[in-house]
This record gives structure tokens, sequence and C-alpha cells, in this order.
């Protein structure tokens, strides 16, 4: 039986937060599973495909990593993938909270799961998401919080839109 972990998450965008916790979990379990969420109602700012895409070339280098996207319920993709264990990341004791219900409530739908946290380094610990893409959507340069083909994907997507605000920075 292998040790398999699945790391859910939106991705939108993944970053180096994200790229640390992966090759963290890429030493401790034999096969990672990021599952690329496609979660319409937090309206993604990066099509399904896109971060699925951008995740790949991302943990390129690992060979015990797996991309997948998925949508429905967690505790069901991990039957799908013989998985047990679920990985999330936390940053900030902010975190906790939430991380810790939806883990109650993972484990009450399915009681042979467990969840595992893992902390990032340092340099990365304020690092979201939320954050990267606020910034990118600006113009500012995201380069030192994401990967350069996740920086460019951002760029692109932004340059594309119109988003911009006018006027100075």
């Amino acid at each position: 039986m292998h040790n398999i972990v699945v790391y859910p998450g939106t991705f939108d965008p993944i970053t180096n937060g994200h790229r640390d916790l992966i090759h963290r979990a890429a030493r401790i379990f034999d096969k990672v599973v990021i599952a690329v969420a496609q979660s319409p109602r937090k309206q993604p700012t990066l099509s399904l495909e896109e971060r699925e895409a951008l995740a790949r070339e991302v943990v390129a280098e690992w060979t015990n990593v797996e991309v997948i996207g998925f949508s429905g319920l967690l505790t069901e993709l991990l039957v799908q993938q013989r998985a047990r264990i679920i990985l999330r990341g936390l940053r900030a004791v902010s975190d906790f909270e939430y991380e810790m219900q939806l883990a109650n409530m993972n484990r009450a739908q399915a009681p042979d799961v467990e969840t595992l946290f893992l902390t990032p380094e340092i340099e990365n610990s304020y690092i979201s998401s939320t954050i990267v893409r606020e910034i990118a959507r600006l113009g500012g340069d995201v380069s030192q919080h994401v990967s350069p083909c996740v920086a460019e994907a951002l760029r692109r997507r932004f340059a594309a839109d119109g988003d911009r605000p006018s006027g100075g920075h």
C-alpha cells in the first residue's frame, strides 16, 4: 500500500508557499496528489485548466507529485485516489480555526481520514494567493512570491482584462 497524501486547494494561483509545502510532502509521502478545486463559488481569476497547467509546471521536478482537477466532495476524491491523508497548510494562527473545522468535517464524513498540517518556511508564511492576485491585478511585481510561469500567466491575464486601474502606482 502506498503512502498517498492529497493536497487540495484552489491554487489561484499556486504560490511559493504552496510549492514549499509540496516539496516537503514529496519527501514524506510516496505520492502527493495536488487536487486543484474547480471552486466556481470563489470565482477564480484563472481557469481550472490554467491552474492545473501552472501547478504541473511548478511541480515538474518531483516525480512522485501528480496534479489533477476536481469538483465535488474531497472525501470522495480521497476514495478515488486511495488516499487517507489530507495535507493542509497553516500560515498563521488565524488559519487554524477554519482548518480545524474542515478537518473535523472531513473526519465526520470519512472517519479513517486524517488531516496533516504543515507550516511553510518563514519567508513564505505571509504569501497568500489572494494577496498575490491583488498585487498582480494592480500591476505589481509578484516574481518573488510565485514561479516565473505563474508571474507571466498573471501578467497576461490582467493585461488582457484591462483590469488595472488607471493612473500612477
